[in-house]
């Protein structure tokens, strides 16, 4: 059943700087910024890295892996690692989908930082239609909205989908 949730830890990098002279103390350091300034702009940042991603993913053609790329483009890590081995997959296997995502509801997670954001989303999936070579339906049973985090990197000035997880509580998704 391609309905598979996948688990995967995001990561973060750590930078420390020390400096240190032998003659004279130097006054402390101004820390460079990393990120935003703010989380309201690291979240709007964010936000816009996965519509574009769900723009993408209404828009690949399982016959035409070229049209996975706009979809690799938003992602990273483990989220990179596993729509390659999907989507792959489902070529290779003869596969089609019909039909739209809808975003729902997207909503940062409370204490994100501004380097590294977490989703709060509920996507409508009831659109779409999945089926294997013979016509048969691979969807299985499911809500009509999926409930998942996303963390998004900042990543070298650009922002990435670096894993999914499926996810329970507040907010909700209507089903």
């Amino acid at each position: 059943m391609i309905r598979e949730r996948r688990f995967a830890a995001g990561a973060a990098l750590v930078l420390a700087l020390t400096l240190t002279t032998a003659c004279t103390p130097s006054p402390a350091p101004t820390p460079t910024p990393t990120g935003f300034a703010s989380e309201e702009k690291a979240f709007a940042a964010a936000e816009a890295t996965y519509r574009a991603y769900v723009d993408a993913t209404n828009g690949i053609r399982l016959s035409d892996p070229e049209t996975f790329e706009p979809v690799y483009a938003e992602l990273t890590g483990d989220a990179l690692s596993a729509a390659k081995k999907s989507f792959t997959q489902m070529h290779a296997d003869g596969w089609t989908v019909a039909g739209e995502s809808r975003i729902a509801l997207v909503k940062p997670q409370r204490g994100t930082a501004t380097d590294t954001v977490e989703l709060l989303i509920c996507v409508d999936v009831s659109d779409i239609r999945l089926t294997d070579e013979a016509g048969v339906s691979q969807v299985g049973d499911r809500p009509k909205e999926q409930s998942l985090m996303a963390v998004v990197l900042n990543e070298d000035n650009s922002w990435l989908i670096s894993s999914f997880a499926g996810r329970e509580g507040e907010p909700l998704c209507t089903q």
